[in-house]
């Protein structure tokens, strides 16, 4: 039986007003299951409306009361954590246990972070800086925010959004990649509950489900003070173009191909920790993660001894169904995904060598086995370019300088990390690398106190933190006459 999802707008579920709708498919079989709204500019406008109509109600409420609604958005997602984890794993193929413990656990935990943060607004002191004259300074909500999430995260990325969002006082309509609907739509139900609970206007938060034509009407609708997606750097770009138009504000958090720079000062047993911790890193969420450790960059004093221990990981690395808890990654998202992984190994350059995978896993959905490419220079196109996708390149350096300017030489610059026992080596690397994020000697470790986000063609603007906390705020001076 075709599971159907519908938009949630001003507190109510609804179907497409003309009726539209897209195919939602199962990424481990390749079978549609379920149909989402195709949402048009009569949906986009009713959303904004209802967004438009709460924001000054949400606006006027006091921290301490939006504090409460994110503490029991948190506790009733934690009380249907079963059914977010299904929904987020049936539509992505990803693993039950791993969902569950590391997204599902993460996400209510940023969620209460954003709680605390509602109430922790800082902005400098009162004072005289003209004579006869007091300044204050206030932050305020930007107000509507157009919300655009990806399909490697759904729920995840979802709470990045709205939880800064709403907890600023903000009112948000979010729309869900149009291959992950399921779990955004749950979500919405459970705010919804919370939001009716305490009396409180249901347009706080909407979502509207389509295509990327849904996303540009909601970027293009009038209404909106703010535009925030992530996704490709491609999307990216469209929506700071669009949004220029009428100088919204626009935060973006785009694509990354992590450098992951390892010394030749690690020993053996060193270089084992480093590749257990480097393969989990770059295979997870079958490496669909703009942090993943994807480019590994090796000294070559220890670069073949590198390669012959990952690709060794590589092979004992199992993708598979969301039920077996023995596998670390399920399939890619969708057959668009599984040919771009596909295309990027079949034009590889004679020059290169596929130490392990490189290949489709079955032929039912969407799997790919764990990969590891060696030989690469850096021009190659599986270098400069994002693959997303289970799939760790390795390069050899000869030195620092040269490791530096390997790490430095691509269009993104979101994440990276540093493997030596060399602290001075790690501090000079940690100023050198020119990325939003660096990891010593881990990689992909987040907190959410501390902020995510780059540089060049990752996109500007922070996820998590009291910084990006304060992106959906702006800031406006009083002066008074004493």
């Amino acid at each position: 039986m075709s599971t159907t999802f519908r938009n949630y707008i001003d507190g109510a579920f609804a179907d497409a007003a003309d009726g539209r709708t897209l195919d939602v498919v199962d990424p481990t079989t390749g079978d549609v299951y379920a149909t989402s709204p195709l949402s048009g500019p009569a949906d986009v406008d009713a959303a904004m409306a209802a967004a438009a109509a709460a924001f000054p109600v949400w606006r006027d409420t006091t921290p301490a009361v939006r504090q409460k609604v994110l503490l029991k958005i948190a506790d009733a997602m934690e009380a249907r954590a079963g059914e977010l984890v299904a929904a987020e794993s049936r539509d992505t193929g990803k693993p039950l246990h791993l969902t569950r413990d590391e997204e599902l656990a993460p996400a209510v935990d940023q969620v209460r972070f954003f709680a605390g943060a509602a109430r922790m607004l800082e902005g400098r002191s009162a004072g005289e800086y003209m004579e006869g004259m007091t300044s204050i300074i206030r932050r305020e909500p930007v107000g509507v925010c157009a919300q655009v999430a990806p399909w490697n995260y759904p729920l995840l990325m979802a709470v990045w959004k709205f939880a800064p969002a709403i907890a600023a006082g903000n009112a948000v309509v979010l729309k869900p990649s149009d291959t992950t609907p399921a779990s955004t739509v749950l979500l919405a139900e459970i705010i919804g509950g919370v939001l009716a609970e305490l009396d409180l206007p249901r347009g706080i938060f909407n979502v509207v489900c389509g295509d990327r034509d849904t996303g540009r009407l909601m970027v293009e609708h009038p209404t909106p003070a703010m535009a925030s997606i992530t996704g490709s750097v491609r999307a990216g770009m469209a929506v700071a173009e669009s949004a220029s138009k009428d100088l919204k504000r626009v935060h973006l958090e785009l694509g990354g191909k992590a450098p992951v720079v390892v010394f030749e000062d690690l020993d053996s047993a060193a270089i084992a920790k480093a590749v257990e911790d480097i393969a989990v890193a770059g295979f997870f969420n079958a490496g669909q993660d703009c942090t993943a450790a994807t480019r590994v960059l090796v000294h070559e004093s220890v670069h073949d001894e590198f390669v012959s221990a990952l690709a060794k990981a590589a092979a004992g690395t199992k993708t598979g169904q969301p039920d077996d808890e023995d596998v670390l990654y399920g399939p890619l998202n969708n057959a668009n995904q599984l040919a771009q992984v596909s295309g990027f190994i079949e034009r590889l350059p004679a020059h290169a060598t596929v130490e392990a995978g490189g290949h489709r896993v079955g032929d039912k959905g969407y799997f790919w086995a764990p990969t590891v490419v060696s030989g690469l220079r850096q021009d190659d196109e599986i270098v400069q370019n994002e693959v997303f996708g289970p799939v760790i390149t390795v390069q050899s350096f000869t030195d620092e300088d040269q490791a530096v300017a390997y790490a430095n030489g691509v269009e993104y610059a979101l994440a990276s990390s540093v493997w030596t026992k060399d602290h001075a080596r790690a501090m000079r690397m940690s100023k050198r690398l020119d990325f939003g994020c660096v990891w010593i000697n881990t990689h992909m470790a987040l907190v959410a106190e501390m902020p995510h986000g780059g540089y060049k063609k990752s996109g500007y603007g922070k996820d998590l933190s009291a910084y990006g906390f304060e992106d959906y705020t702006r800031i406006k001076h009083v002066m008074t006459s004493l």
